[in-house]
């Protein structure tokens, strides 16, 4: 463990070479981009981290959204001794690399980002009933112990895994989810690259899509059977995709 911006953390800093950040995503930790630190530790310095909240790292003193992340990002880049830094970011990770890029370009070389979230779109109908009935619920919840019961029972229907999961996280997790980086992406001028699963439920590929649209210097590339866990679901082809783009050399 060490302390980062007055916060513990569980750091990971292995290899030698140019400095390559992993993030994790929601609900993750270090070990859950162990495929991706053992393919660049090779060519690289990897700087992998528990994001604050996650693994043994303990839980923000506030509600964070994803700006205060990526500062305590840069900070724990900082702690090393690196000013600039190549990133590999998953889902909740990808999204804190990308308000990095666009807030403070200078930190980024280049930017792998693997469905990452951050676009809002209209919900949908059966979205907009699990709403009302998610607000009706929370209603019942105070007026007692039935009416929590129900709410309760409710969330345990409606609710997503990650917001019946997420405990003390809770509040943190709704403002993430609810941020929208449509303005912030033109800001991103390092070169890079999104990944996508086609078959990823969690951020539709159309997300990737108009990503790679609004990010000035962006190309997509798509995994067509691998879910939202992509770099997980072909690890090499990932590896291969990554190292050359980070110009590693060629074995």
């Amino acid at each position: 463990m060490v302390e980062v911006a007055g916060l513990r953390a569980r750091l990971l800093d292995v290899g030698e070479g140019a400095p390559v950040v992993v993030l994790h995503g929601w609900g993750g930790r270090i070990e859950s981009m162990a495929p991706v630190v053992a393919c660049l530790k090779r060519d690289f310095r990897v700087i992998a981290l528990d994001l604050p909240g996650f693994g043994e790292s303990p839980a923000p003193p506030t509600v964070w959204g994803s700006p205060e992340y990526a500062g305590y990002v840069l900070a724990a880049m900082s702690s090393r001794g690196i000013e600039r830094a190549h990133f590999v970011g998953h889902s909740f990770g990808a999204k804190t690399a990308l308000q990095i890029a666009a807030r403070w370009p200078e930190a980024v070389g280049r930017l792998v980002a693997v469905g990452s979230p951050g676009l809002r779109t209209p919900p949908s109908l059966v979205a907009r009933g699990k709403r009302l009935i998610s607000k009706g619920a929370g209603a019942a919840g105070r007026l007692g112990p039935p009416g929590r019961r129900l709410k309760d029972a409710v969330y345990a229907r409606v609710a997503s895994q990650d917001y019946r999961e997420a405990g003390a996280m809770r509040p943190i997790l709704v403002r993430v989810v609810n941020e929208d980086l449509s303005d912030l992406l033109p800001r991103v001028t390092a070169p890079t690259l999104l990944v996508w699963g086609g078959k990823d439920d969690a951020t539709p590929v159309g997300h990737g899509k108009t990503m790679a649209d609004l990010i000035p210097d962006a190309g997509l590339v798509c995994f067509e059977g691998a879910g939202h866990f992509a770099y997980l679901d072909e690890p090499d082809r990932f590896c291969r995709i990554v190292r050359n783009f980070f110009g590693a050399k060629c074995q």
